[in-house]
Order: structure tokens, then C-alpha cells, then sequence
């Protein structure tokens, strides 16, 4: 079993509460309503801007040109590629992209940013690579999950939704991240690797939070 496995393995429950959330039920089957979509957009792209800090600095910590040149990539993608499309799905809903600029970060947004950003900042590249991958694989995970379902052909904007993260391209990134991580891993102490399951298991449960808090439209 490769470190990632074994970390899927570990927070395997709270993954399937991710799966089960009404919020991601309701992505699936077209039911979510609008004005939870539209919280969730812009926290979202709040957050993105923050997860692509924490791969900056990943960059820069890469120990091997390899890690270095395809975490580059990553933030290309996620700046010029993710962004881009949540500033497009935004103007569906009739919101700007200044409007979402000057978004608020909610209490659960600011609090997984600043786990992420702390584990980059006091630790290696590994520390920030296993911090964002419950965000980059969860969500290839959810999206093929919900296309497999069949996609809600009277909602285009959670078909749309539900196409970009069940890609072959989005899951990839995940693949790819996952490959780093298990090859920077090996015949680390068994300390080590606690930590950095401590790190992976914290943003697995704020991951549940942020869909939660996109259905409750929690405010501080």
C-alpha cells in the first residue's frame, strides 16, 4: 500500500460524509439551490486564490526540478484554468468578478486557508503537497462519483460542475500529486509520516466543512 492509499484508507469516513452531504447530493441530482451555488462559487474562488499561495511556496521548497516543474503546472492550471471557469459559472449567477474579488472569507474558508498556509510555511514542500491533496483528489473523486450517477440534464450549471471535476484532465493533477507524495515518502521515519497524515486527516475535515458551510451560508 503507497503512503497515499493508506491515507485515503485512514480518513475513509470522512470521505464517504463528504459523499453523502446533502450539499454534494444536491450538486448530483440538480436540486441544490441557487443561492447555496452561488455562496459556494465565490468562497471557492476565495479559496483558490489562497490554495495557489500554498502551492507557490511548494514550488519554491521543491527539493528536484521534477517536483518543482509540475507543482508549476498545477498553479498555472489552477490560476489560468479553475479560475477562470469559477469567474464563468459566477456570471451565470449575474455576479462579477469584482463583486467576487470583495467576497468575505467565511470562518470555515479563512480557518482551512490558514491550516494549509501554516503547514507550507513551517514545513517542506511535502507538508504542502499532502495539504492540498484532500481538495485536488476529493473533488476528482466526487466528480466521477456524481457522473457516474448520470448528470441532471434539466441543471446545466451542476452538469457543468460535475464535468469539470470528473475529467480525465482534473484527475490527473490528483494522480500526478499523489505520485509525488508516495515517492518523497519512502523510508521516511515513521514520525515523519504522522505528521504528515496529521496534516492530510485536517484538511480531509475541512473539506466536509466547506460544503457545510456552503449549505448553511455560514457567516462570522
Amino acid at each position: 500500500m503507497s503512503f497515499t492509499e493508506y491515507l485515503r484508507k485512514k480518513a475513509d469516513p470522512l470521505w464517504k460524509q463528504e459523499h453523502d452531504h446533502p450539499f454534494v447530493v444536491g450538486i448530483g441530482n440538480g436540486t441544490l439551490p441557487a443561492d447555496r451555488f452561488e455562496y459556494y462559487l465565490k468562497q471557492d474562488y476565495v479559496f483558490l486564490i489562497e490554495f495557489s499561495r500554498v502551492i507557490a511556496i511548494a514550488v519554491a521548497k521543491a527539493p528536484m526540478l521534477m517536483e518543482m516543474t509540475w507543482l508549476s503546472e498545477l498553479l498555472n492550471e489552477t490560476l489560468h484554468t479553475e479560475m477562470d471557469l469559477h469567474i464563468s459559472y459566477c456570471q451565470d449567477f449575474g455576479l462579477s468578478k469584482d463583486e467576487i474579488l470583495s467576497t468575505p472569507m467565511s470562518p470555515t474558508t479563512h480557518s482551512y486557508t490558514r491550516h494549509m498556509l501554516e503547514a507550507a510555511y513551517s514545513g517542506n514542500f511535502l507538508d504542502a503537497a499532502v495539504g492540498i491533496l484532500p481538495c485536488s483528489w476529493g473533488y476528482s473523486e466526487i466528480g466521477k462519483s456524481l457522473l457516474s450517477k448520470g448528470l441532471p440534464a434539466h441543471s446545466p450549471h451542476h452538469s457543468r460542475w460535475i464535468e469539470m471535476y470528473s475529467s480525465p484532465e482534473f484527475e490527473s493533477l490528483a494522480v500526478t500529486l499523489r505520485d509525488i507524495i508516495d515517492k518523497a515518502t519512502v523510508d521516511l521515519p515513521d514520525s515523519r509520516l504522522i505528521e504528515l497524515e496529521e496534516i492530510f486527516i485536517i484538511s480531509s475535515r475541512y473539506e466536509y466543512r466547506f460544503w457545510e458551510a456552503a449549505y448553511t451560508l455560514e457567516s462570522w
